[in-house]
């Protein structure tokens, strides 16, 4: 898939992958360890940048072949999703997924990796925009450290 190439004042892009991968919640926290010994999930001047969403339910059917035994109904399993962006270059990639793999306790983990194109500010635009927190009251969402 050939991702255009976008120009502007107020923003580069860089081309990459978003990762999404799907873990039970009590391994989401050594699953983000591994991948940032790996690469550090930097997003402009911030770095461990990564969404988690809220507890869902996995569901699949275990099959003939697998290391689990076969199972005749879907069974169920709260997960959470985890997303980030990996940059260029392959080799980043490829520790990141070696890094999932290692700690995930699934045999077939569902990883799905989606190329993408991420935006990063230029640094000084922009920012006396009204619309910035930074230029408002604070919301009850901005960070303590961010006031």
């Amino acid at each position: 898939m050939q991702l255009p190439e976008i120009t502007s004042t107020r923003f580069t892009t860089e081309t990459g992958c978003q990762i999404a991968v799907q873990v039970p919640f009590p391994q989401a926290k050594a699953l983000l360890q591994a991948v940032r010994r790996v690469c550090p999930l930097t997003y402009g001047h911030y770095d461990q940048v990564s969404f988690q969403t809220a507890s869902g339910i996995q569901r699949f059917r275990s099959g003939p072949g697998g290391r689990n035994a076969v199972t005749d109904a879907v069974v169920q399993v709260p997960c959470v999703e985890l997303r980030f962006f990996v940059p260029q270059p392959p080799e980043v990639l490829r520790n990141v997924l070696h890094a999932i793999y290692d700690v995930h306790p699934y045999e077939e983990p569902v990883i799905l990796v989606s190329p993408c194109i991420r935006t990063l500010h230029i640094t000084g635009s922009d920012e006396d925009n009204p619309n910035r927190f930074w230029n408002r009251t604070a919301e009850d969402w901005v960070p303590s450290e961010h006031r």
